[in-house]
């Protein structure tokens, strides 16, 4: 490997929006992230919507506030029951 032309590997301690922080090494001397595994989604399992320029309440202003849960509930509510058996 040549001499000189590589970056300076720090050890540093990542800062999450969130509050979470962890050390680990990189070539920046600090990393400050917006999500991380403690906070998305993903391995939560809450959902989390983040809202930029309003774009959220225009697609509620134009579809209405159907997601796809109240959907489900919907389509549960609007099956047939099964009658009661008689004896």
């Amino acid at each position: 490997m040549k001499e000189g032309i590589h970056p300076k590997y720090h050890e540093v301690e990542a800062r999450c929006a969130c509050g979470a922080t962890w050390k680990t090494r990189s070539t920046k001397p600090e990393l400050h992230l917006e999500i991380c595994s403690n906070c998305h989604p993903f391995f939560t399992g809450r959902q989390k919507i983040v809202d930029a320029e309003g774009r959220v309440e225009r697609f509620t202003k134009k579809y209405g506030a159907t997601t796809v849960a109240g959907l489900k509930r919907g389509k549960k509510a609007a099956e047939p029951k099964p009658a009661p058996a008689q004896p």
